[in-house]
């Protein structure tokens, strides 16, 4: 029971000092990985990517600008930095086009930050055409996060919004698009690598 003047918090603290009085020092080793070796970054992201049901295209980058009006003909698309958008344009819009920060290979991992959009801008519209570019996907969490900025707040997409219910049925779109279409962008001309 604590006492007055001291919190549960306080007591239960005190409780483990005590416990812990006298213990030796344990030296922690933080011996962690920090990369994450991948033989091709872009075909592992690709790869990846599709498995958590994301619409992936590697294309050269001579290619981007018509792939994206192909895929955006016709449809009232979100372009962050454009203008100002209300909420209820952007929940009317039907798409989204960004950017990236970073892209995770081993994962399948899409990271964004604020400046490829609000999280609004990124989540309330049902489609999400996000540009990857090759130089852009690192093997694995650790290169990630050392790109990131950790004063910026971030979205970490692994392929459309879904949940499950009690009874595992997958719902998609819940919680933001429910279509994530990926155009992973290689280098164009000779000896450009990459494509899938």
């Amino acid at each position: 029971m604590s006492t007055s003047g001291t919190s549960a918090r306080d007591e239960i603290l005190g409780r483990i000092r005590e416990a812990v009085r006298g213990a030796p020092d344990v030296e922690i080793t933080r011996d962690y990985r920090t990369v994450t070796a991948v033989d091709d970054p872009v075909a592992l992201f690709a790869e990846r990517a599709a498995h958590y049901r994301a619409i992936v295209h590697v294309l050269p980058a001579a290619d981007l600008v018509a792939k994206i009006a192909e895929l955006t003909a016709g449809k009232t698309m979100v372009v962050p930095g454009e203008r100002a958008w209300t909420i209820r344009e952007l929940a009317a819009a039907d798409g989204v086009v960004t950017g990236c920060a970073v892209a995770i290979a081993e994962t399948g991992t899409i990271v964004l930050d604020t400046r490829q959009g609000s999280r609004a801008q990124t989540l309330l519209p049902d489609y999400h055409l996000c540009v990857v570019r090759a130089g852009q996907i690192v093997g694995g969490v650790p290169q990630a996060l050392a790109r990131l900025d950790p004063a910026l707040p971030l979205t970490w997409i692994s392929g459309p919004s879904a949940t499950s219910d009690i009874e595992l049925n997958r719902v998609e779109g819940v919680h933001g698009p429910r279509t994530l279409e990926v155009i992973v962008v290689v280098p164009s001309g000779p000896g450009a690598e990459g494509s899938l």
